[in-house]
C-alpha cells in the first residue's frame, strides 16, 4: 500500500514516465532486428524501415485523436483503449509473414501506444505546479532514456537467442504491467467533460487557437525541430553502425546503451542547472552547442573522416545537448495550457512526431550507402532550430503584448 504524499507521487512519475517511454521502447529494442527481420520476411532492410516510418506517422496522427478524448472522457479511459489497441497489434506484428503486414501492424500499434505520450503530458500539467513542470519533465526524461540503455541491448540479445518475433511478445508483456500499474496506481487527474464537443469544427478551432499562442509557437517548434535530429539518428544508425561499421547486433545495442546515457546525464544536469537559470536561456545554449556539434559531425562525413569511435562521441554530446532542450521547451510550450492541457500535449506532439516521421523518411530516402544522410539531416535539424529560435523569439519580442510574452516569461520562467 502507498503510504505517503511522497511515495504516491512518485510512484505516479514513474508510470507518467514509462507512459513516455512506449513510443521510444516500441522503436529501440527492434532497432537492432532490423537485418534478421528483412531475412525472415526476404525483404531489404530499407522496406523494413518503413515499418519504422509507418510507426512514427501513427505516433503523428493518433496524438491529434487522443488531445480532444483526454478532454471529452478524462486521461484513464482514452488510456485503456490506447494501450488495449497497442498489445493487439503487437501480437499482429509478432505473427505478420509479409514487411507489409508489419508495416501495417506497426502503424496502429504506434496510434495505440501514443496515448501513452499524450496523457503524460497533460497529467504533469494536470498534477504539478507550473514551476515544478521542467524538473517533472526532466524527471519522465530520465525514465524515458533507460529504455533506450536496455531496449537495444534486450532486443539483440532476444534476435540472437529466440528470433525477432519474441520482440514483439516481450512488449505485449511489458504494455500489460502497464495497463495494470495505470488501473491500479495512476490517478485520475482530469474529471470527463461532457460539454467538450467533440466536433471536427470544434476541435479545429480549439488547435488553431493553441498554435496561435506565441509561446506555444516558438518552444514547440523550436523543440520539434531539434528533437527531430533524434529520429534522424534512430533511422539511420542501424545502417551507419551494423553496415557500414560493421558491428554485430549485440555490440550496436551497447552503442546504442551507450549514446543514450546521454540523455540521462543530460536530464539530470539539466534539473541542476534550473536552480540557477531560466528555462529560456537553457534551452538557448543548448542549441547553440548542438548545432556546432552537429557541424562537426556531418563535416567528418563529408570529408571522409568518419571513425566508429569519433562517430559514437560526436552523437553522445549531440544528445546530451538534446537531454537540456527537450524537458525546457516541452514545460514552456505547456505552461499556459491549464484548461486545455490534453488538446495542447496532443498538438505538441503531434508537431513534433511529424517532423521526427518526416527526418527520418529522409534519411531513408537519401541512403547512398555513407553516413552523409544521418549526419546531414541531424546537423540540419539543430541548425534549424537555432534558426528557428532565433528569429522566432525576436519577432515575438517586437510584436506580442506585454502580457503574452514579457510577463508571461516572468511569472512562468523565472520560477522554474
Amino acid at each position: 500500500m502507498i503510504q505517503n504524499k511522497s511515495q504516491k507521487q512518485l510512484y505516479v512519475i514513474l508510470i507518467l514516465g514509462l507512459l513516455t517511454a512506449i513510443g521510444p521502447l516500441s522503436i529501440d529494442m527492434y532497432l537492432p532486428a532490423f537485418p534478421d527481420i528483412a531475412k525472415g520476411l526476404n525483404t531489404s532492410i530499407a522496406s523494413v524501415m518503413l515499418s519504422l516510418s509507418s510507426f512514427f506517422i501513427g505516433i503523428s496522427i493518433g496524438q491529434l485523436i487522443y488531445g480532444p478524448l483526454l478532454e471529452r472522457f478524462g486521461r484513464k479511459k482514452p488510456l485503456y483503449f490506447g494501450l488495449i489497441i497497442y498489445a493487439i497489434a503487437a501480437i499482429g506484428c509478432a505473427t505478420t509473414l509479409s514487411v507489409n503486414g508489419l508495416i501495417l501492424f506497426r502503424l496502429f500499434q504506434a496510434l495505440g501506444g501514443c496515448v501513452g505520450m499524450v496523457a503524460s503530458r497533460a497529467m504533469v500539467r494536470d498534477l504539478f505546479e507550473v514551476k515544478d513542470n521542467a524538473k517533472i519533465f526532466s524527471t519522465l526524461m530520465l525514465v524515458v532514456a533507460v529504455s533506450p540503455i536496455i531496449a537495444p541491448t534486450l532486443g539483440g540479445y532476444i534476435t540472437a537467442y529466440f528470433g525477432w518475433r519474441y520482440i514483439f511478445g516481450m512488449l505485449i508483456v511489458v504494455i500489460s504491467l502497464i495497463l495494470v500499474s495505470v488501473y491500479f496506481i495512476l490517478p485520475e487527474s482530469k474529471k470527463p467533460d461532457p460539454n467538450y464537443s467533440l466536433r471536427p469544427s470544434s476541435i479545429i478551432q480549439s488547435y488553431i487557437t493553441i498554435i496561435k499562442h506565441p509561446q506555444f509557437g516558438i518552444y514547440t517548434f523550436t523543440g520539434a525541430v531539434a528533437y527531430a535530429g533524434l529520429y534522424a539518428y534512430i533511422s539511420g544508425s542501424p545502417y551507419v553502425f551494423m553496415v557500414l561499421f560493421k558491428v554485430s547486433e549485440q555490440y550496436y545495442g551497447w552503442i546504442f546503451a551507450t549514446i543514450a546515457a546521454g540523455l540521462i546525464s543530460a536530464s539530470q544536469l539539466n534539473n541542476l542547472l534550473l536552480k540557477k537559470y531560466r528555462s529560456e536561456k537553457i534551452i538557448r545554449a543548448s542549441i547553440y552547442i548542438q548545432s556546432t556539434i552537429g557541424i562537426l559531425l556531418v563535416s567528418t562525413s563529408l570529408l571522409g573522416l568518419h571513425e566508429l569511435y569519433l562517430t559514437i562521441i560526436l552523437i553522445f554530446f549531440f544528445l546530451c545537448c538534446q537531454g537540456c532542450i527537450f524537458p525546457n521547451a516541452s514545460a514552456l510550450s505547456m505552461a499556459p495550457f491549464g484548461h486545455n492541457a490534453g488538446s495542447a500535449s496532443a498538438l505538441m506532439g503531434f508537431i513534433q512526431m511529424s517532423i521526427g516521421a518526416l527526418m527520418s523518411a529522409v534519411v531513408s530516402v537519401l541512403q547512398d550507402g555513407t553516413a552523409l544522410p544521418m549526419t546531414g539531416v541531424m546537423a540540419g535539424c539543430s541548425l534549424s532550430a537555432s534558426l528557428l529560435y532565433t528569429v522566432g523569439r525576436k519577432i515575438v519580442i517586437n510584436r506580442a503584448s506585454k502580457i503574452l510574452v514579457e510577463e508571461e516569461d516572468l511569472d512562468m520562467i523565472n520560477t522554474l
